[in-house]
């Protein structure tokens, strides 16, 4: 399912415009993106998580040299399922 098939469920499911639709879905994740840059977490029961987290730094291989480099540290954007997103699943 890509953005515009959620777009026209969520028209369907809860009986509103398109329109509607859109704005809620673009300010729903405007809003869960902000919250991670200033790293907060993001926690809706019974569907799952948004948090930051911190990857060390490490050195890795050119694939085409094989020469070794050293990939630096970052944050990133990580999820984990709630239970109830999990049974659904399952």
């Amino acid at each position: 399912m890509n953005k515009s098939e959620l777009i026209e469920a969520i028209a369907a499911s809860a009986d509103i415009p398109k329109a509607a639709a859109t704005r809620a879905l673009d300010a729903m994740i405007e809003s869960v993106s902000d919250s991670l840059k200033k790293g907060d977490s993001v926690a809706l029961v019974g569907f799952g998580t948004f948090a930051v987290k911190e990857r060390a730094a490490r050195t890795g291989r050119n694939p085409q040299t094989g020469k070794p480099i050293e990939i630096s540290a970052a944050k990133v954007p990580s999820f984990k399922a709630g239970k109830a997103l999990k049974d659904a699943v399952n």
